[in-house]
This record gives structure tokens, C-alpha cells and sequence, in this order.
């Protein structure tokens, strides 16, 4: 029998596949236009993530002009060649050959910040860990990534650059921080193996290794130890051009079944949050 937790229009695979097929785009970006309605769609499910005390400390700045973004690539290219500099034998040979942005072939960029004062003075459930609000802006831009994942687009985080750089190039009040400076746009495809792992940079640790029992260092015994799930790897995706093995996920109604039931499950459903002190 359906219940509000567990609607029938969504089956957890549609889920777990957009989970998995998620990748950090850098060189894939067409550079073709986002429609405002999925656009709006994207940026909602990014506004519904979960926020300590309901403070919803994210703001997002949506990044077209061709000026800002070359002054930004210019700029993290500088810190790339900061970064490749204290690299040195096969190590700095792999790097090389790794593609850090997609500032100006995606459509957009956007900027994801944090006001560390929004809903204070006393955020209900910051006062012992004062990075939950940060916490928070990330859950946002994970949501973001998801849906944008589901609806076709790419979604690539860029880490090469100076906070202050970024506040003075887009005006942000020195109060707010700067947190991620995302790429977006429609893609020709998504890899199958994430880059770092085709580059030979680095591998996914298995999910048993990060298991605990009870304490740090406990590994769980017998039928406790987790053994990743069913689902796929990256390099276990069928053939392809990167398309979901399920078309219907993709697009407006797969993305809607997926944010309906984040709506359904999440602080909106019944007359209580589910969450916690994260609401």
C-alpha cells in the first residue's frame, strides 16, 4: 500500500542510478543554452536541501559574462601551475594530463555561497559545531548536482582558486564566503569512470574500509560488513554514450518523481521536519 514515504511513482533505482552516473564534468560541456524551466528546476531542488535550524545560508550567483569567467579561468590556471609545481616524476606527468574546468565550454557558471548569519543570532543547532551551516551550503550543491544529473546536464566543481579573488570579482560582501564555483551545462556525455580514476590519479576507496563497529578501528563482523550495494561501479555501466540505462529518469518527469519525493520524505512532509536539527 502507497504511504507519503513511499510513493509508487518512484522506484529507489532511479535514485541510485542518478547517484552513480553523477560525474565532475570538465571536458564534455556543448556549450548549448539551459532551458529556464530546467533551470528553475535544478535551482529548487538546491533550495530545498536540509540546513541547520532552517537556516538556509546558501545564495547562488548565476555567472554569464564573458568577461568574469575569462578573468576566472586566467586565474585558476595560475594556481594550477602553482599546484603542478610542487609535483614532480609520474605524478606531475599525470596531472598534466588532467583537465581542471570547464569555465568557458559550459553554459554557465554558478557561484554557491555562505552567510555564516543567516537566520542568527542563535542558529538552533549550531552552537556546538559552528561549520553545520557550512554543512548545510554543501548538502544545497549536492542537491543541485543530482538533479542536474537527472536532467541531463554536467555539473563541474572548480577548486583551483583564491577566495578573495572570487569575492572581489563578483562583489560578494566580505561577510559571505565563496564556496563553490560550479561549470553547468547540457554535455555530450558522462564518463563511465570518473577522470581522476581513468587518469590513474587515484581510486575509490571500498566502502568497507570506511565501515566502524561501535568504536574507530572496529571493523564489523559476519554479515555486518557492507559490501558497497548492487549497484554499478563506473567502469561497470553499459556501453554507450553515457545515457541512463533507464530513459525515464532523465528529463523533466524522471527529475520530477525524484524532487517529489524528496518533498515528500524531507521537512515538508507532515506537520513535523524528519530530520533533526537539520531542517
Amino acid at each position: 500500500m502507497p504511504t507519503d514515504s513511499h510513493p509508487t511513482n518512484l522506484r529507489p533505482t532511479d535514485l541510485y542510478d542518478v547517484l552513480h552516473r553523477r560525474r565532475d564534468v570538465r571536458g564534455q560541456f556543448t556549450g548549448a543554452p539551459i532551458p529556464a524551466d530546467v533551470l528553475d528546476r535544478v535551482l529548487g531542488a538546491a533550495h530545498a536541501a536540509p540546513s541547520v535550524g532552517l537556516s538556509q545560508p546558501w545564495d547562488f550567483i548565476l555567472v554569464t559574462d564573458e568577461r568574469s569567467r575569462r578573468a576566472f579561468h586566467t586565474h585558476v590556471h595560475r594556481e594550477r601551475a602553482v599546484f603542478a609545481g610542487a609535483l614532480a616524476g609520474e605524478r606531475a606527468a599525470r596531472f598534466a594530463r588532467i583537465r581542471i574546468d570547464g569555465i568557458l565550454e559550459s553554459s554557465l557558471s554558478l557561484v554557491v555561497t555562505y552567510d555564516p548569519h543567516r537566520g542568527g543570532p542563535a542558529v538552533l543547532g549550531r552552537h556546538a559545531i559552528a561549520d553545520a551551516g557550512l554543512y548545510s551550503v554543501c548538502l544545497a550543491i549536492e542537491n543541485l548536482w543530482l538533479a542536474a544529473t537527472a536532467e541531463g546536464l554536467g555539473v563541474g566543481w572548480v577548486s583551483f582558486y583564491r577566495e578573495p579573488f572570487v569575492r572581489d570579482l563578483l562583489a560578494i560582501p566580505a561577510d559571505i564566503r565563496p564556496v563553490a564555483w560550479l561549470c553547468l551545462g547540457p554535455v555530450t556525455h558522462l564518463e563511465h569512470v570518473p577522470d581522476l580514476e581513468r587518469h590513474g590519479w587515484a581510486r575509490r576507496r571500498p566502502l568497507a574500509d570506511a565501515v566502524h563497529a561501535e568504536r574507530w578501528g572496529a571493523m564489523p563482523s559476519g554479515g555486518a560488513m557492507p559490501s558497497g550495494g548492487a549497484m554499478p561501479s563506473g567502469d561497470e555501466w553499459p556501453s554507450g554514450d553515457g545515457a541512463p540505462a533507464d530513459p525515464g529518469i532523465e528529463g523533466p518527469a524522471g527529475v520530477q518523481h525524484l524532487l517529489d519525493f524528496r518533498y515528500d520524505c524531507g521537512e515538508h512532509a507532515g506537520s513535523q521536519p524528519r530530520r533533526g536539527y537539520l531542517g
